[in-house]
């Protein structure tokens, strides 16, 4: 391929520029250009596809460095791409934690060395993402952070999360936060319900997370500073943010696929896939989901890829880890469930994977606008797209959607021009 080619006879949605029409998209030396400049570039036939800015998910555990047995920044970043990303968010609970500018640094060289999309580091909020002592933010940023976050745990000290926000603000970070009151969740290892009773499982209740959702509103509004709220799963945290940003309160808030798909009546057969934090929850959350997508209250679709080995996932499920694969299943999921159950309009199907991000981390983007960087995600919303876990480009296994067929997927990727994946 040369580096300079056309993508022709494809529907172009940009929801940076409000664009959702049949048109060619020029692409050379890595940049968008009009075609009319490139006349004699090689051209791809993208009939009947979408053509989309490069879609971002911000939030991926890549385990690198340390747990390079379930993932590693080379096959994060490839079942990215193949999953249609063009650039994630690596989560900082690593081993060592991404709290110093040592481990950003790590991060960054080993993604120029293996990476086949961009990767973004987020830092930690706190030292050793122990929840105890602030991690030095200013260090973090001057070291190419995007945000900062204690993923996979949630800070209980109210007045050390009060500092971590304004120190957030005053280096223009976003707060990324996992909600989880920890003396509610307990030792809960399902959502706590109908379910979690008749199975004899000790569950977590949806008040746990929404306990911390309302504190995280309370500091948004109090410090007038951004914190996005990772992973909602259940009705109480969607009203509440709802309620919040109606009142333009600074808060916003992400979605996973499994959540929007899947109930906690799943964990009945004990498969440890099914296993994830916060847990599945009931029908009515999941349909509250879909509502607050629907009506913009979600901004956000984003995978929570927590890759895990096969042996650490085969134990009873008490003892299972949290987390589900979800770079590749992710388009799938979403537009089975959401544009062709006619939740969402391919445009702001688009948005949540797009404009979402985009706006939360600060990012200067103007979508597939001439001049911008050839980021450019192809969609096949109607091909069929079978989940063989065999076959998936992550080092990890552990989906709870293997068997299941799904209608759409990611066609192409194209990340600074170079097409990194390609199934057109």
């Amino acid at each position: 391929m040369k580096s300079e080619y056309i993508l022709t006879g494809g529907k172009v949605v940009d929801p940076f520029r409000g664009i959702d029409k049949i048109m060619d998209i020029g692409v050379k030396d890595g940049k968008i250009i009009s075609p009319s400049q490139i006349p004699d570039a090689d051209k791809i036939d993208v009939s009947g596809k979408i053509v989309a800015p490069g879609f971002i998910d911000m939030h991926v555990h890549l385990r690198q460095p340390g747990n390079t047995a379930a993932e590693t920044i080379a096959t994060g970043t490839m079942a990215a791409a193949a999953g249609g990303f063009t650039a994630v968010v690596a989560m900082p609970n690593t081993s060592p934690a991404a709290d110093t500018p040592g481990t950003i640094e790590y991060i960054k060289r080993h993604t120029a060395r293996d990476g086949v999309v961009k990767v973004y580091p987020c830092g930690c909020m706190t030292k050793g993402i122990a929840g105890e002592e602030m991690a030095g933010i200013g260090s973090l940023k001057s070291a190419g952070v995007v945000a900062v976050s204690d993923d996979g745990r949630c800070i209980q000290r109210h007045q050390l999360m009060k500092h971590i926000v304004q120190y957030a603000k005053s280096f223009e970070l976003p707060i990324l936060d996992h909600c989880e009151e920890d003396g509610l969740k307990d030792k809960g290892v399902m959502h706590e319900g109908v379910w979690s009773t008749l199975l004899g499982m000790q569950g977590i209740p949806s008040a746990s997370e929404e306990l911390m959702v309302a504190r995280d509103i309370i500091m948004a509004r109090a410090i007038d500073w951004k914190i996005h709220l990772q992973h909602i799963s259940c009705r109480e945290s969607v009203e509440r943010v709802r309620t919040a940003r109606k009142r333009g309160i600074k808060i916003t808030a992400e979605v996973t696929p499994h959540h929007l798909s899947l109930t906690d009546e799943r964990i009945k057969k004990f498969d440890t896939n099914f296993k994830m934090n916060p847990p599945l929850r009931s029908e009515d959350d999941r349909r509250a989901l879909l509502e607050g997508l629907a009506d913009g209250t979600i901004t956000v679709i984003a995978t929570d890829h927590a890759p895990h080995t096969a042996t650490a996932k085969l134990v009873e499920f008490d003892y299972a880890p949290f987390g589900i694969i979800g770079l590749e299943t992710a388009l799938p999921v979403c537009l089975t469930e959401l544009y062709h159950g006619k939740i969402l309009s391919i445009s702001d199907f688009v948005a949540k994977f797009t404009k979402g991000p985009a706006e939360i981390l600060g990012f200067s983007m103007n979508g597939l606008a001439d001049g911008e960087t050839a980021d450019i995600t192809v969609i096949d919303t109607e091909a069929e797209f079978t989940v063989d876990a065999d076959k998936l480009r992550s080092k990890a296994r552990n989906t709870p959607f293997k068997g299941k067929t799904f209608k759409g997927k990611a066609a192409a990727t194209i990340v600074d021009g170079k097409i990194v994946f390609n199934e057109l």
